[in-house]
């Protein structure tokens, strides 16, 4: 008899809707949840950070419905994104949201919800891997680290107005966090970079930027709170990104796991420097 692995999962009902999170590219790294969602839903709400190999999980006759926000770029308006979402409800239709990374980490999820119960829509939360845990982890970096960290600090890099956050106390996280994880940082990291350095934070302190994290064509930048303005506009590279502040970047050379399958030798020792300054 063979094993079906969502027969004891709840099924999508007509009139509800589904917050999901898709994770941060690989479809390997949806949810049992999200999965079979994809394989019930009427009508899939996506957004721009959603892998397409994920969409083609969709029952055959689904709809899909693009709402990305990126930006500097034409977006739909959040509020019509959450309406859309109570109308195609009301017409009886089995709805998933289906979002990049975690629907509740700096994905609206939230938003939407209290639209969706504004409206009396009855809807579930699927949580998914957000990109600043998953998609570091591809790249080879942990976002704690026992040798290294006990805390670590997630953030965005621009408001709903697309500017650095003002209300965010830099000087307190550049003093108290070890490990800083930044969304929708990298066209402010100018101002990200001298904030943190202002509050004490090293130049050489080592910064990795990860773009298009757990897909085909990730690209990982690694360099220093000091040179990353220069060394991402040397690069090229382009949002979406992952940008993460702290010792536990130069791990990557021990445990960038992807690079060791394209035939890259991995360090046995990360700390081998640190044990010969302990020793001397």
């Amino acid at each position: 008899m063979s094993f079906d692995p969502f027969s004891d999962l709840p099924s999508m009902m007509p009139g509800h809707v589904w917050l999901a999170g898709a994770g941060p590219g690989d479809p390997g790294l949806l949810t049992l949840l999200a999965a079979k969602a994809l394989s019930e839903a009427d009508v899939i709400v996506h957004d721009a950070l959603v892998n397409e190999d994920c969409l083609k999980l969709a029952r055959p006759g689904a709809e899909l419905e693009y709402a990305g926000k990126r930006g500097g770029k034409p977006s739909a308006k959040q509020r019509d994104i959450s309406l859309r979402l109570v109308e195609l409800a009301r017409e009886g239709r089995k709805v998933l949201r289906l979002k990049g990374g975690d629907p509740f980490v700096f994905g609206r999820g939230g938003e939407e919800a209290l639209t969706l119960i504004e409206h009396g829509v009855p809807f579930r939360i699927v949580p998914g891997i957000t990109a600043g845990i998953g998609g570091l982890a591809y790249a080879g970096i942990p976002v704690t680290h026992r040798e290294i960290n006990h805390a670590v600090t997630f953030l965005t890099g621009h408001d709903s107005s697309g500017v650095v956050p003002d209300r965010i106390d830099w000087e307190a996280i550049g003093r108290g966090s070890p490990v800083i994880v930044m969304y929708m940082a990298m066209k402010h990291i100018a101002a990200i970079s001298a904030n943190l350095m202002a509050a004490g934070r090293s130049p050489d302190e080592p910064v990795a930027f990860v773009c298009d994290a757990a897909t085909p064509s990730q690209k990982v930048l690694e360099t220093t709170l000091g040179r990353a303005v220069e060394d991402v506009a040397a690069s090229g590279l382009e949002p979406p990104a992952i940008v993460v502040v702290g010792e536990v970047v130069r791990l990557r050379p021990s445990l960038d796991w992807l690079g060791a399958l394209s035939g890259r030798a991995l360090l046995t020792d990360p700390f081998a420097d640190r044990h010969r300054k302990d020793s001397a």
